[in-house]
């Protein structure tokens, strides 16, 4: 077996390890929204042990709240083991310091988790806590995806005349979904999850008749998930209208659309459920999905068409500038 085999399979290895880590960190998010759900946020009060010990009574909201805690150290594990494989495994700098980064990023979550315990879930840090467990997700991803060998043979080919870049209208899409989630967290961390209480309507009526902080945060909640929509419809229809022969990217369109769908379907169970514990769980774990998906699309049309983007904008600049070299 020649080196370039030997290193080919090195990397693959690694590749499915940073895969079994984000699916890790997607089932330590579905816990963390199990731990909302459920109202056990608060079921071990102290931290970093469990009522003085590693290992409290398992029984209750604490088989929620400890489980999390013991989902979350796996992911520790796993990301430190995938940042010690990298810095032996890895010859891309960049690709090492994602890595550390993301362990960085763990430990900051972890710490925040304690905060959030030990002051009895203040607002702002339980929203913070929420919101860096979606970017630490979207860094595991990223990683995946960075580490399989194809990555680095992606072909890279034009994206036509759009005035939006497929890249660029992916990235907006990512950013108004985050931005969503992070709505999201505010309402079920105000507990305003059901200060409206029916779908799609509100209260009877397409806006609310009545407004206070709690409405007008679930209000937005539901706004924001128009506007999403209606950007994952835009940016799915681009990649199949324009790139359905590329694989790369007509895959985690569809699946896009998919997961927005059930995403959709699960807001609405949830509110008719009265928020029932597995439909408002699912609904915070298929809406890290969504992101996810929408983030793998922008890293491959910015890795098959970016390229060509960049090159274009910066050759006039270079034209220029070796004209004034040579004037």
């Amino acid at each position: 077996m020649d080196n370039y085999s030997v290193a080919n399979q090195k990397g693959r290895a690694l590749h499915r390890f940073a895969v079994l880590t984000a699916c890790a960190t997607f089932f330590l998010i579905f816990v963390g929204g199990l731990v909302t759900s459920t109202g056990s946020a608060l079921a071990v009060p102290d931290w970093p042990l469990a009522f003085g010990k590693l290992i409290p009574a398992w029984e209750g909201g604490i088989r929620f709240e400890f489980g999390h805690r013991v989902a979350a150290g796996a992911v520790v594990i796993l990301t430190l083991i995938l940042m010690t494989w990298a810095w032996r495994a890895e010859p891309r700098a960049w690709v090492r310091k994602l890595i550390f980064t993301a362990f960085g990023l763990i430990i900051v979550q972890a710490i925040l988790g304690g905060i959030t315990v030990l002051l009895e879930l203040p607002l702002a840090i339980a929203v913070t806590h929420a919101a860096t467990a979606q970017a630490l997700f979207c860094l595991m991803v990223s990683i995946a995806i960075f580490t399989n060998p194809a990555w680095e043979t992606t072909p890279h080919v034009s994206d036509g005349s759009a005035r939006i870049p497929t890249p660029t209208l992916a990235a907006i899409t990512t950013a108004v979904i985050y931005l969503q989630i992070l709505i999201g967290a505010l309402m079920r961390h105000m507990s305003a999850g059901l200060v409206i209480p029916d779908f799609p309507l509100s209260f009877g009526q397409i806006v609310p008749p009545i407004f206070d902080e709690y409405i007008a945060v679930n209000f937005a909640h539901r706004c924001g998930a128009i506007i999403v929509t209606a950007m994952i419809v835009w940016t799915v229809a681009r990649v199949l209208r324009s790139h359905r022969d590329i694989g790369a990217l007509r895959r985690p369109a569809l699946g896009l659309f998919l997961l927005l769908v059930m995403q959709v379907c699960l807001g609405a169970i949830t509110i008719w459920s009265n928020r029932s514990v597995l439909p408002t769980t699912s609904h915070v774990a298929i809406g890290a999905g969504v992101l996810a998906t929408s983030l793998a699309l922008t890293l491959r049309a910015d890795k098959i068409f970016g390229l060509q983007e960049r090159a274009a904008v910066e050759s006039p600049a270079r034209r220029l500038a070796s004209r004034r070299a040579t004037a």
